[in-house]
């Protein structure tokens, strides 16, 4: 069942929601900093001197180094993901694509492993992002090449292939992870890696993921007429113009790159890009024009508002965020499956 409604007021409402709680998260953190300190401590940070009465310097460098970052990261790793995700339904005409079922992020993810247990990640900034990117694209091309005939692509048989390659690319980290056992400083990192989150993110990290996040998303909203046009066929889209194999692998290709440089960044976070999209198509519709932007900021409020909740219910636990969206996204991936199967005997 779809509901309708205005897409510019729904993502009007999205922005301020998302405003709303990235201030929240700002805000919130185990340390004593009052709201009145806080909101003296970002002016100043934004060129509008105040006094900085009772302001400590240990209060500056937790807002600004440490809460800050860590917030602008998860806004741009959930929109790159969900933006991620709508692509691929869209590309592919089936709610159940995603990044993480296509195995993508398990191949940027195994791309990412593969860097820290070389010890090239310790050497350059730039090696962990481009060993992911570099997983990440050969398993979407791999999966896509499988599922491919005759310029054709089977849903079904894509699906499949990217479960299967999913698995592949996950037992290979984990053999990575088994090997480097005895090294516990890898040993660490990978297994920080493979369970994702935002912890210790800094700005050399925002830095990292802004450049691929703004441009990739930029680039795929031009996209938006092309995927429509895809939604109705291969056949429809071709007899109006529609170049599909180079549209697919331009797709592909900022798709990969998008999900590369957020797994490089925060590690494997599953699902935003399966859950996100699905929801938003009902409520807004199937156009492109306004369901990109509108997963890209759902995935921004998705990441940053399940970080804050793990935050403030058990802030000594420190539980993973992606294993936390895989527990939320699961279930409604199962959801999916059925509802669907029961559409088909119906």
């Amino acid at each position: 069942m779809t509901f309708m409604v205005k897409p510019t007021l729904v993502l009007i409402l999205m922005l301020l929601i998302l405003s709303g709680l990235m201030i929240a998260a700002i805000f919130h953190g185990p340390s004593d900093i009052t709201l009145g300190k806080a909101l003296i401590i970002l002016s100043n940070a934004w060129g509008w001197p105040m006094p900085l009465d009772g302001v400590r310097p240990w209060m500056q460098s937790v807002l600004i180094d440490v809460r800050m970052p860590r917030v602008l990261v998860g806004a741009l790793a959930g929109a790159c993901l969900a933006i991620s995700g709508a692509v691929m339904q869209g590309m592919f005409r089936n709610p159940l694509a995603s990044p993480s079922v296509l195995g993508v992020s398990s191949g940027a993810s195994l791309g990412a492993v593969t860097a820290l247990y070389l010890g090239l990640a310790s050497i350059s900034i730039w090696a962990l992002p481009i060993f992911a990117f570099t997983g990440a694209g050969l398993t979407m091309f791999l999966v896509y090449r499988i599922a491919s005939q005759r310029g054709r692509t089977a849903t079904g048989t894509l699906l499949l292939s990217g479960i299967a390659i999913g698995a592949l690319t996950t037992a290979a980290s984990s053999l990575i992870l088994a090997l480097s056992l005895n090294n516990w400083e890898v040993g660490r990192m990978i297994v920080y890696w493979t369970m994702g989150g935002l912890e210790g993110r800094t700005w050399d990290h925002v830095w990292l993921l802004l450049p691929f996040a703004t441009l990739g998303i930029s680039i795929l909203l031009f996209f938006s007429r092309s995927l429509d046009a895809l939604l109705l066929g291969e056949v429809h889209a071709a007899s109006i113009g529609v170049d599909i194999v180079n549209t697919r692998r331009s797709l592909l290709i900022i798709t990969a790159a998008l999900v590369g440089a957020t797994v490089s960044v925060c590690g494997l976070i599953g699902f935003i890009g399966l859950v996100v999209p699905h929801i938003l198509r009902l409520i807004m519709g199937p156009h492109h024009r306004y369901l990109l932007p509108a997963s890209a900021i759902g995935g921004s409020i998705t990441l940053v508002g399940a970080d804050l909740l793990l935050r403030t219910m058990a802030p000594e636990k420190a539980i993973p965020l992606g294993v936390a969206t895989a527990m939320l996204g699961a279930p409604f991936f199962l959801f999916l499956l059925i509802r669907k199967r029961w559409s088909i005997q119906l």
